[in-house]
Formats: structure tokens, sequence, C-alpha cells
């Protein structure tokens, strides 16, 4: 066993400079974050207490030494393997005896407070005895060790000391040792220590626990430019202000009232958190970060993100390109890579007497139990155990869940309105009352004539869409969506900015192991590292474009074509179901076609959805992206364009394609010259929109649902019996429950994502022909808000906590949504709905087209005036008369039968300048409403 001295004198700066004793006190401040600023005072205060302690490390120089052996412990034998050390970074070695002594000088310092202030101090002390306190008269209080709850959970190697920080799982059958054993030895040479124990439930597993030692941590913490607290924050008031202490005051009441919310949740089991300044860690000056423990001075999120970091950049072979875990994974060699978490999430002691037993069962109770659904959600809590890239997702959703509230009342009242107003409307009592009108047949072969009293009810029920309220929804839709997007844009600055997101920028993101291995050979100066890197040259990049482009084209051809299938089985099945033997098929057999051909959409949207994924990976990988994020983004756009495509061009077939082009009675049009078009019902074709909208948004979202947690719940259960079968009374460890568990999705938040902003079009690019569309998505976006909590906490394994300052490419597209779908409910409002012919109809050819009679109903006789006339002799069934057509076409006994009337020119223009003048003004409304946000965003921060 080797040991090091880790004096004071082993400290080195990145380029090789030593540094003495003496020059601490000389050497270059820390460079602070821009919210660093306000504490210039206190930072000058604490360098002068700096000074007076150095002399600490004098006197424990020779007292400094940690073991840096690496115990390596398998089913078979145990090995001491001791670590090639790295020549460059030997003398960098951090050692905590010198921090712990150095930490207890800090004590007189007025933001820390020790019991002992001597220079000779017991290290196993010092997690008791060293706290922080806020004031030096106030009382001390010890939390509890973090290292407790890990022992206790048995987050450990068997020597009882080392932590977890990664476990592999791999097959003692597989035949790969080789990669297997180059890899390890690799990681061992890169600082970590290994420790190999076999499973109890199958014993073909083999579990490697991964612990990363302080030295190498400081290493790369220093290399990945990880931001760590070096000083708490403080607040200079100046009590004078007069305006500020009555702000002061006034929040200070909102607070209180705020606290019997019961929306708020209980804090009092939450860790404590002080809010400190950051900086990039250097080991040069790791005295200035605020170090009281080191165990605990990185949390776990960050640990496993160093870890990762590493495995992902260990050969395994000799060649640039044999490199990274996740290709260990993928070709066998390992089945598993994966943080643990830390203990279980149930506990049989209450929370309120005995506390949370970690940060896990923290979440449990106090986020993911069904009982929370009202609750707001413990962001900071999220942030820390999964990473900021789910916490900001997690943000994301409850507020995007919020704002729904507003959407969902008001298009729950403009549904009221419309079944309250109901037996009211003069269009559906002239429907329902029209006993002698006889619509012309809707098929050639099995269909009669049908009354038009028959669709009393469908005329009701389209009523409750298209009412006088639909248009006042689609407006209110369309500022309602820009007004969400810009006040998220707000909310994430703040997360941002209290997470120390900031400064994080994307030069900061590591290549892609993928991109050095295929580019290794090509490197060009970085202009904002100076270093070089693998370069992707601008042919090779558009040729790898292009054939990416050719993809999605083609994939999209694919599903307009399924949309065409499915458009050529309702003319068939419509001729079936007119002649079907059941009475109510036969009556409603448009109803029936409708449901049909919406069910089999919705299996084929499903089918295509497992094609598309793999198309999506294999397209994107063949891009190469440079850095994780750009892969990330990539593949969600080819994922929103399949899945948006997929969905919603059977909507947009029946919003504006459906009955537009049959021709009239005895001059259909026919497709291949054999089908004729489909129909529209005599009450309108928004019946059929709202159908295909409400069951395909109603199913796919129980889908969703099952497969994300149903499904994980099911096989863990398996899983769980499975083990209970093989072992009796046995203790499992908590890697071996983790790797039980279900992995979260190879892509990471894409689908979560993705389900969200897809219902995110459904509430608003058809918004205006389906009203209750913001209420269900509401009530889905409760159920999946802990819906995803429960399964992030207890379904799935710990994920890799990731950094991110937004939500990536996503706003982007919510944006792109939100301009369609001002476009899209403008046509549904002109084109799909009765709304302009009843306006033109009102004011130009009703009885109030000249003058308003007091107690005159406007509509009186638009039923009729929408309905053109055709001569049955002309269709050769043997009968006379008249049958009825929605159209505006003039009579058969008109000089020029069947040609379009003036109304149908006037109704035609009337729907091009609505579409217009809805664009404009949304459009101005829009830019007002953005140039209103940012002088109220200027005028917060100037008061603040």
């Amino acid at each position: 066993m080797v040991h090091h001295s880790g004096s004071i004198q082993s400290f080195k700066h990145q380029k090789g400079l030593n540094i003495s004793k003496s020059e601490i006190t000389n050497e270059a401040s820390l460079k602070p974050s821009r919210r660093s600023l306000p504490c210039l005072a206190q930072s000058y205060a604490h360098s002068k207490s700096l000074s007076q302690s150095t002399s600490l490390f004098q006197s424990t120089e020779s007292e400094s030494q940690a073991p840096t052996s690496v115990t390596f412990v398998s089913a078979e034998k145990s090995e001491q393997v001791n670590p090639e050390e790295n020549k460059k970074d030997s003398a960098l070695q951090c050692s905590f005896a010198d921090l712990s002594d150095f930490c207890l000088a800090l004590g007189k310092d007025k933001d820390y407070m020790g019991e002992s202030e001597h220079a000779t101090y017991d290290r196993s002390r010092l997690l008791n005895d060293f706290v922080i306190k806020d004031k030096p008269e106030s009382k001390t209080k010890v939390s509890k060790n973090d290292m407790n709850y890990i022992a206790s959970s048995g987050l450990l190697f068997k020597d009882g000391k080392k932590r977890i920080d990664y476990i592999l799982v791999y097959r003692k059958t597989n035949i790969q040792y080789d990669k297997r054993n180059t890899f390890e030895k690799n990681l061992r040479a890169e600082g970590l220590m290994l420790e190999k124990e076999p499973a109890i439930a199958n014993p073909d597993i083999m579990f490697i626990k991964i612990h990363i030692p302080w030295d190498t941590l400081c290493k790369y913490a220093e290399r990945l430019n990880i931001r760590m607290p070096f000083r708490k924050k403080c607040y200079y008031i100046d009590q004078k202000n007069k305006s500020v202490s009555r702000a002061q005051n006034y929040f200070k009441r909102i607070k209180k009232w705020m606290s019997h919310n019961p929306m708020v949740l209980d804090k009092s089991a939450f860790p404590e958190e002080s809010a400190c300044y950051t900086g990039p860690f250097s080991r040069a000056r790791i005295h200035h970060f605020m170090i009281n423990n080191k165990d605990t001075f990185f949390s776990n999120a960050t640990r496993s993100r160093i870890v990762y970091h590493m495995l992902e950049r260990t050969k395994y072979e000799n060649g640039m390109s044999k490199v990274g875990i996740r290709k260990l994974i993928n070709n066998g060699s390992y089945i598993a890579a994966f943080p643990p978490h830390e203990g279980a999430y149930k506990s049989s002691l209450p929370i309120q007497t005995h506390g949370p037993q970690n940060n896990r069962h923290l979440l449990y109770e106090r986020w993911a139990r069904w009982g929370m659904w009202y609750k707001h959600q413990p962001l900071d809590l999220i942030r820390l155990y999964f990473g900021e890239k789910i916490g900001l997702y997690f943000a994301w959703l409850g507020w995007y869940t919020g704002m729904l509230i507003p959407a969902a009342v008001v298009g729950l009242c403009v549904f009221f309105y419309g079944l309250i107003t109901m037996n009211e409307s003069q269009v559906s009592q002239e429907i329902c009352k029209a006993t002698e009108v006889f619509m012309c047949p809707l098929c050639d072969k099995n269909c009669s004539l049908q009354r038009l009293n028959d669709s009393c009810i469908y005329a009701k029920v389209t009523y409750l869409f298209d009412n006088g309220g639909t248009v006042f929804f689609a407006i209110f839709m369309a500022i309602w969506a820009t007004v969400f997007l810009e006040f998220w844009k707000r909310r994430r600055s703040i997360l941002t900015y209290t997470w120390d997101l900031i400064e994080w920028e994307e030069e900061e993101e590591n290549l892609r192991p993928q991109f050095e291995a295929k580019y290794y050979k090509m490197e060009v100066i970085n202009p904002i590292t100076g270093k070089p890197e693998p370069y992707q040259p601008s042919s090779d990049k558009v040729t790898r474009l292009l054939v990416s482009v050719s993809g999605i084209f083609f994939m999209i051809s694919l599903v307009i074509t399924a949309v065409f299938a499915v458009v050529v089985y309702r003319l068939v099945v419509m001729e079936q179901f007119a002649s079907f033997k059941w009475n109510f098929i036969k009556q409603h057999w448009q109803f029936a076609t409708s449901a049909a051909a919406v069910c089999i959409n919705f299996i084929i949207i499903m089918l295509l959805n497992l094609a598309y994924e793999k198309i999506a990976y294999f397209l994107t990988n063949l891009e190469y992206p440079r850095t994780e994020s750009e892969w990330e983004n990539s593949f969600a756009l080819k994922m929103f364009l399949f899945q948006f495509v997929n969905l919603n061009s059977s909507i947009f077939y029946i919003a504006f394609f459906l009955g537009r082009f049959v021709g009239h009675p005895g001059k259909y049009n026919k497709l291949f010259e054999r089908w004729r078009l489909e129909e529209c019902h005599p009450s309108g074709c928004l019946i059929d929109l709202c159908l295909q909208m409400g069951v395909i948004m109603f199913l796919k979202q129980i889908w969703n649902n099952f497969m994300e947690l149903g499904y994980p719940l099911i096989q863990n259960w398996w899983s769980r019996h499975k083990i209970k079968r093989g072992i009796q009374d046995v203790s499992i460890p908590q890697w071996e429950n983790d790797w039980n568990l279900q992995p979260m999705n190879i892509h990471g938040l894409m689908d979560e994502y993705l389900e969200m902003v897809l219902q995110f079009g459904f509430t608003t690019i058809f918004v205006a022909a389906f009203p209750l569309a913001p209420l269900l998505a509401l009530l889905n976006n409760i159920i999946e808000i802990r819906l995803d909590a429960y399964k992030f906490v207890t379904q799935w394994r710990r994920p890799l906590p990731a950094r991110a300052t937004d939500i990536g490419i996503w706003l982007g597209i919510l944006e792109g949504i939100g301009i369609l779908a001002v476009i899209t409910n403008a046509f549904v409002i002109a084109i799909t709905s009765d709304y302009i012919p009843r306006f033109v109809y009102e004011y130009k050819y009703g009885p109030c087209a000249n003058y308003v009679k007091q107690n005159e109903n406007c509509l009186k006789g638009y039923v009729n005036n929408s309905l053109s006339f055709f001569d049955l002799s002309e269709l050769g069934m043997g009968k006379s008369g008249y049958c009825r057509y929605r159209d505006y076409r003039a009579p058969p006994w008109n000089s020029k039968p069947y040609e379009f009337t003036l109304q149908y020119w006037h109704i035609l223009a009337a729907r091009l300048a609505f579409i217009i003048v809805f664009e404009v003004s949304h459009r101005k409304y829009h830019c007002r409403l953005k140039h209103l946000l940012v002088l109220q965003a200027y005028h917060h921060a100037w008061f603040i």
C-alpha cells in the first residue's frame, strides 16, 4: 500500500507551476461570477482572516497523509491494485487534512463557527463539530450527515468508507473479457477505484462498483470547469430607504399569507440550503472554496457526472473509435451502467417525526405520491437529485399545466354557453323542424333520400362547438399561446439565475466521442478555448444533411400515403355501412364510417411511430453531430416532424378537404373514376373534426400513460417476483435493487417533451373546433406530473444528472406551433365552421339585411338559404320532385342551373377577408405584447 503526502506544497497550477506556502495570499483572486459583485467588501474582509490562517498549514504539513490505493474485490479473490499515477498531476493531490484545519481558522469569521479553533484538530470530529452559521449568536444546528444515509443504505465499498458513485453490470458468461479487462485497467489508471461483487439473485450477473477519490474528483472538476461555492451571499439594504422597508413588510405579509396556502409545500423536512456565490473549481485556489466535508462538497449528481465523463472517454481497445462505455454496452461487453439511487424511497418511520432517510425518500413523500397532486413541485430538490436538465423539464411542465387553467376555464365556459343556448339556436330549431325537406343521397348505390330533421342531434352537438363564443375563444387562445411562451422565458431566466446557470455556455460542452473518433485526423484551433479539436469539413456536413433531409421527406410522404389509404377506406366502406344489416349502423352510417376510420388511423399512427424512432435515430447518427445537445436537437426535430405529420395529417384532411371538392348531384367528382368523394353531414363537417381530435387525443393519452407507468410497473413486479422465488430472507443491496428497475429511455427526456409538445399542438392548433381540448390537457397534465415523478423516483434507475440552461429546441418548436395555430384557427373558423356564412346571411341576405326589426331573429331562414335545389328526375331513380344539398348553386329552373350564385362569392370573399384581418390583428397584438413584457422586465430589474 502506497501513501502520498498531501501537504500544501503538493498544490500546483494547471500549467505545472509550483505554489509555495508564502505565495498563497499573494496569488490572483478567484474570478467571481457576475452575481458576486455585491460581496466584494466581504471578500476583502475574508482575505484578511485568510492571511492570518496560513500558519496552520505549516503545523499540519506532516500530518496530512491520505491513502490512494485501489481496492479490487471480486467473488473469487481480493487484490490490491496500485493505480498508475499521472506525473503531470501527481503534485496536485488535494489533502483534506490541510483543508480541515484551514476551515477551522475560518471559524473566526462571521460566516463560520467551529466548536474548536485550535490548529490541531481531530479529523473524525469534523463532521459533527464544523457547522455553518448565519449569526454568531444563534444556536448551533447540526444537520444529519449525508454519509450516514449512504452507510445505512449500503452504498459503500466493503471497507465501509468509499462511497459508490457509479455501477457497471455485465454477465459472467459474456466472452468479451479482454475488452472489459482493458477498459477497467484504463479506468484504474485514470484514478478510479473499482470493486466487483456478484449479484445475489442471479449468479451470472456481476456488478462493478466505482468510486472516484478526492484527488481524481478535484482534477476532473477543474478540467470540466465545474462551478463550486466559495462565498455565502450577502445582501446590503439601506435601512434609511423607507420605500424598500415598506416593500419588505408588504412581501413579508404576502409570504405569511402564502404559508397557509394548501398548495404550498411543507419544507420543514427539506435540507437547508445557503445561497452561495460560485466560481470554476481550481486546485491551486482550493482554499477559497467552502469545503466543510470532502465527502459532501461535490454533490452526488456532480460526482456521477464526472465519472460518466471518464467512462465515455476511456479506451477499451487500440484505435481512436474504440472508446466509451456506450459502445461497450452496444456490443454486449456490459449490459448496464447507471448511478445508484441514494436508498429506498419508502420508510417504516413517518417523515413528520423522524425526517427523511435520504433525498429519494423525501422526493417520494413530498412530490411523487399521488396525494400530492395539488402541491407545488420541489424544483430545487429535483434539480439537486436529478440534475438541472430534468429540473427544467418539470419546471416547464408545471408552468404549462398552470397556464392551462385559464384556457380550460374559458373553453369550458364556451362549451357551457353552447349547451345552455343549444335549444334556442335558430339553426338547430330550423333543422329539427324540417320534416318535409329531403336531402339528396350521399352515396350512389345504397343510399336513399334522408329527411333533414334526421340530423337534428348532430346539429345540436355541432352547435356546442360552433357558436358565438368560438371566435372569441380562438382569439383568446392565440393570445394565450403568446403569453405562455413569453412568461415561460422569464420563468426560465429566474431558474437559470437561481441555479447558477447564467455563465454556463454551450462552449463548455464536450465533444461527442463518436465525433472525435470520426474526425480525429482533421483538427482546427477552437477560437474560444485556443485548443485543437476535431473538425467536420463543410462538404461532408452538407452531404450528410442532404441524405438526412431526403430521409425526412421520404417518411413524411409515407405518412401522407397512409392518410390517403384511410381516405380510400372511408370511400369504400361507406357504401357497405349504408346497406348494413344492423338498423343502427344503417341509420348512422356516416358516424360509423368516421369512427371506424379514426380507430384504424390511430392504429396506423402507433405502428408508424415505432418505425419513425428507429429511422430518426439512424439519420441523426448519420449526421455525426458535434455535441450532445446538437444530437438531441437534431433527433428531437426529426421525431417531432414525423409524429406531428403522423398525428395531424388526417385532422388537416377533415378540416380543410373533406366535402370541399365533391361537385354536385348529377356531376360528382370521383376518385380514380370509381369512388365518389365523401360529403359532409347535413349539419356540417365540424362534428367529424371534433370526433377525430377527441378520439386521437383521448386514446393517445391513455396509451402514453400506460407505456410510461403501467408497462414499467408490470416489468418491475415480474422482476421482484422472480427474485422472491429464487431467494428467501436475503437482504438485497441497493445497487441490485436499482438493476432490477427499468432503465430510463435511451433518448432521455425527448419522449417526455415530445408528448407534451404534441399535446400543446392539439390544444392550440384546432382549438376553435374543440374548445374542450385545454380541459382534457389540464386533467392529463395533473396526472402526468405525478406519473412522471413516481416513475423517476420509484420505477426507473437513477438517470445521469445533466446540466442545461433551457429546454433546447423545444422552445423554437413551441413558437412555431403558436404561429401555425393562429393560421389554422383562422382557417377553421373561416372555412370549416359556418360562422362566416351565418355572418354574411345575417347582414346581407337575412331579415336584418336592410334594417333591424325589434325582436327579430336575424338568422331566420338561414337553413333554407344554405341549401340548394336539385331535380330528382336527373338521378334516374324513378322519382320526381326536388332534393336539397349543402351548397350555394343556382336552382335547376335558372337560366344557368347549378352554377355558383353571387352569395357564394360574397361568402368566399368574407372568408378570405376574415383570415387576413385575423392574422394581421394577432401579429400586431403579438408585437405589442412582447414589447410590453420587455418593458416590464426592464422595469422589474431596475427596481430590484
